[in-house]
């Protein structure tokens, strides 16, 4: 029944276009988070429309597409249009919204769970919001195949109003997948972060030798880089037949590279992030993921970018950078097998997306202040929007709120007639050029002294090297010949010595849900249960009983440990890196107020560390005392310097608010530039309009965003109600090496240094522990 089923999806008088007939306006609006990921579902929906031979175009509109084609979208739009969330607001803000879009019938929003949870969804929130008062019959569909809160996932992007009427449609969960893992023959008892890495090369060349075509994930684009490097040195025949693909690279490069994915002409891709959700490349049999992905949902999405085909198997083979990693991935199957997915939190009542967004929709027509408002509150967003709140928004747009007043340049908006507008033409170009919710470092242009770009790098990793350094992108190896205008200008350079450019982010904590499934293996371990991975690393494990204890799920293990750099305490509580950084000052700040003490703290996934030069003397009623979230936010603003964090998160709170304007393409400012005029409006505010919402905005985020504090109440409540287990150690256990390393790494300059004295630490320990084993037998 296709014709009855395309009627039911187009509703009537859309279901039969006349052959040839132009439409006025899109039917189908296809949302989706990555630019990649558009071009595929172009793909993977224009073959049955050709292949049934409907009068349908699908067309794809995104920041790569050329000017031509975009002014051709305004005048013959296509069928369905596949874009992002910030082409939808960009839309938005020309003239004839209501005529572009009054013939929709479906809304697409694909990968709802990437979106979910960040200001990218709160902005597809309100373009929803705006499109379905434009065409109130529009249906709404979200696809997500990896998360773990699906009902309330579902209630955000149908609005409170509508959720009610929505239904869950789930898809029969008969996929074979299948999680190795690469096994080093000999895993060390004494692990830190990279020890294995590219020591696991070998494996990595055989499966790709293995498979048709490969997916090779790493979790920063640094990784990427070393580990395209490394896989040419090795199989240097491999050239022209393996690839790599990251966001920095220039659009062309990418198009390419899942051009030659696409067709199968690629033994291999290195690649990130860019490519894990949801691309569809039919020819890749496996993937390889470099490190643990630190989350269930991230493996399984990017275990299932294999076997795209009718009863093919999806494969990935985990490759550990150090020896505890193999106990994540065998944690990560578990979870998986169980369907114990991460939930994804919506945001609530984000202050700048809604001041951009008005502009947004102002740009496009004048809208009247308390429909507007009741528009905005329809989302998920904000449907606690005070009228307080609201007040703020509009007086901040149309005078600049109570610190601006005096610049005319920040009254964006005018009332007239009951109507707001935008007070300029001027005001509506620029403003069109920052639409999104995309912040981070400053960018530089890299391309080659005669022109063709290659991508971008960050501009501080730039800003570190001299005309005639070398620095690794893209897979090759570049000569910086200047910088100017934003661009640096690069050669070609001979040899391998080169910089490896470290990006901003990349780096997930674990999660919730893979910490819960880490502690069920560890469990069993201590039970003497050792399956598949755990039986690769059981002489560190029953070392780690050994000499100390592997804690219970029930159980929060403290280590004490005396070195010659002082006193040590050890406390696992497995929440994460970004929580147990909050634990570890929140801790040692709780100490000092209860006795002067110079306390040094380090964190990783699994725990955290305080050194100090006298022991640390504290009873287990006084540790529970130490843990409790009672004057949790209190406690962590007056142990940080939340003026500075605030200070920082404002940044880029500024320029999504619109406060602070990038430049112009080819004319971009730097970060100091940036940073400086966001850092101005911060001090002007704190100064004059203490009541500024952007302000309270920045301390909520930092306390969300940057200290995970719901994850750390959470924490501190668990601890509490755990057994404390004390155990004093002779020398570092296998869980303490990490964190003693991480804190050397800290504390050297050199990495070759700190590569040196860790493994003369390491070294120093297995004797011992040698020792440790011959007393046994």
């Amino acid at each position: 029944n296709l014709e009855e089923a395309m009627a039911t999806l187009l509703a009537p008088g859309a279901a039969t276009p006349r052959a040839g007939a132009t439409t006025v306006a899109p039917t189908v609006l296809w949302l989706t988070p990555l630019r990649a990921l558009a071009q595929d579902t172009l793909e993977a929906l224009t073959t049955p429309v050709e292949t049934l031979g409907l009068p349908w175009s699908i067309e794809v509109r995104t920041g790569d597409t050329t000017a031509s084609v975009r002014r051709r979208q305004q005048q013959r739009p296509p069928t369905a249009l596949i874009t992002t969330p910030e082409s939808v607001s960009v839309l938005l803000s020309y003239k004839g919204a209501r005529v572009r879009f009054g013939s929709l019938r479906v809304i697409v929003v694909d990968e709802w769970h990437e979106l979910l949870g960040s200001k990218r969804g709160v902005q597809a929130e309100l373009a929803l919001a705006r499109l379905r008062v434009i065409a109130p019959d529009v249906i709404t569909w979200g696809l997500s195949a990896t998360m773990g809160n699906l009902e309330e996932a579902m209630a955000t992007l149908l609005a409170p109003g509508a959720a009610d009427a929505g239904r869950l449609i789930r898809g029969r969960q008969n996929k074979d997948l299948r999680i190795e893992t690469a096994r080093p023959a000999d895993v060390v008892r004494f692990p830190w972060a990279g020890h294995l890495g590219l020591t696991m090369l070998e494996d990595v060349v055989a499966a790709i030798e293995s498979a048709r075509s490969t997916l090779v994930f790493t979790n920063t684009r640094s990784q990427a880089e070393r580990w395209f490097r490394a896989l040419l040195e090795t199989r240097p025949d491999w050239l022209g037949a393996i690839a790599i693909h990251h966001g920095s690279l220039a659009r062309p490069l990418r198009a390419e590279v899942e051009r030659r994915l696409r067709a199968g002409d690629l033994r291999a891709v290195v690649c990130t992030s860019s490519l894990d959700l949801g691309v569809d490349f039919t020819p890749v049999e496996r993937v390889v993921q470099i490190g643990s992905p630190k989350g269930v949902a991230r493996t399984l999405q990017r275990a299932g970018r294999s076997g795209h085909q009718p009863g093919a198997t999806s494969r990935l083979l985990g490759v550990p950078t150090h020896a505890l990693e193999l106990v994540e991935f065998a944690a990560a199957r578990d979870a998986i097998t169980a369907a114990d997915m991460e939930t994804r939190p919506p945001l609530d009542r984000p202050l700048d997306v809604l001041v951009q967004h008005l502009v947004t929709i102002a740009a496009g027509e004048p809208f009247d202040p308390d429909a507007m408002r009741d528009e905005v509150r329809a989302t998920h967003a904000y449907h606690r929007l005070t009228d307080q709140e609201w007040s703020w928004a509009l007086d901040f747009l149309t005078r600049g709120g109570a610190a601006l007043t005096a610049y005319p340049e920040y009254a964006r908006l005018t009332l007239d007639d009951g109507r707001m507008a935008v007070s300029s033409e001027r005001l509506t170009r620029r403003h069109r050029m920052t639409i999104g919710t995309i912040t981070g470092a400053s960018a530089m242009n890299v391309r080659f002294a005669r022109g063709k770009r290659l991508g971008s790098i960050e501009e501080a990793f730039i800003n570190r090297l001299r005309p005639g350094d070398t620095f690794v992108m893209a897979g090759r190896v570049l000569r910086l010949e200047r910088v100017r205008d934003m661009t640096a200008y690069v050669t070609r350079a001979r040899g391998r010595a080169a910089v490896v450019p470290r990006w901003m982010g990349g780096r997930s904590p674990l999660s919730s849900r893979l910490a819960a499934a880490i502690r069920t293996r560890l469990e069993e371990a201590r039970r003497g249960v050792y399956r598949d991975e755990l039986e690769t690393v059981r002489p560190l494990l029953e070392l780690q009983a050994a000499w100390s204890r592997i804690p219970a799920p029930d159980e929060l293990l403290i280590e004490r440990t005396r070195s010659r750099h002082g006193h040590h305490t050890f406390v696992f509580s497995f929440a994460g890196r970004l929580a147990n950084e909050g634990l570890a000052t929140l801790v040692a700040y709780r100490l000092g107020q209860r006795s002067p003490r110079s306390l040094s703290v380090t964190a990783n996934d699994y725990g955290f560390e305080l050194l100090g030069r006298e022991p640390l003397e504290v009873s287990e009623e006084e540790w529970r005392a130490l843990f409790t979230p009672d004057t949790l936010v209190d406690d962590l603003l007056a142990c940080l310097n939340a003026t500075e964090l605030a200070r920082r998160r404002f940044r880029d709170i500024a320029r999504v608010a619109g406060l602070v304007f990038p430049g112009f393409p080819g004319q971009g400012k730097t970060t100091r530039q940036l940073q400086a005029s966001s850092d101005l409006f911060y001090d002007v505010f704190r100064e004059y309009d203490p009541g500024n919402q952007l302000l309270s905005q920045a301390r909520r985020e930092v306390l969300e965003r940057e200290l995970e504090v719901s994850r750390l109440r959470e924490t501190l409540e668990l601890l509490t109600e755990q057994r404390i287990v004390p155990i004093e150690t002779p020398r570092l256990t296998p869980l303490a090496f990490p964190l003693w390393a991480d804190r050397m790494r800290a504390q050297m300059i050199s990495s070759e240094r700190w590569r040196d004295r860790v493994e003369r630490m390491a070294a120093q320990l297995e004797r011992a522990a040698a020792t440790t084993t011959g007393a046994k037998r």
